[in-house]
């Protein structure tokens, strides 16, 4: 596979519909309903971040990026290479991965923080400078 992608899962656990988070539907609740989207999780993350509460965020972070992980290994990625941004299933995966950056250097894991800004750069320049990294 020349184009790695997190491929939709079949039935509940999939990507929310199109219009859910974009039209304002609580996030959590989004999240109960896809338990497996990376995107609801990494929106939670960013909402946590944004309001301070950082524990939550990175708790959240990490839930949407080993959600992506998983998707984006049935779909054939090993582990290393681009994971485009144009792609839209994967900007769950980028946008979690920004956010556990973030919230890692928030809680002095600097170590992390670095490891996840590269990683970033590393699967999507174009996602790393949409997101500030």
């Amino acid at each position: 596979m020349n184009h790695p992608g997190v491929p939709p899962p079949p039935g509940r656990g999939g990507p929310p519909p199109p219009g859910d988070l974009a039209g304002g539907k609580d996030p959590r609740a989004v999240a109960a309903a896809y338990p497996a989207s990376p995107l609801a999780w990494a929106t939670l993350a960013e909402i946590a971040l944004e309001d301070g509460r950082t524990i939550e965020g990175y708790a959240f972070a990490r839930t949407g990026y080993h959600r992506a992980l998983d998707a984006l290994r049935r779909g054939g990625w090993k582990g290393q290479g681009p994971v485009p941004w144009s792609h839209e299933p994967n900007q769950g995966f980028l946008r979690s991965l920004a956010a556990l950056s973030r919230a890692a250097g928030e809680i002095g894991e600097i170590v992390e923080q670095q490891r996840c800004a590269q990683f970033l750069r590393d699967s999507s320049a174009e996602a790393a400078d949409t997101l500030g990294f």
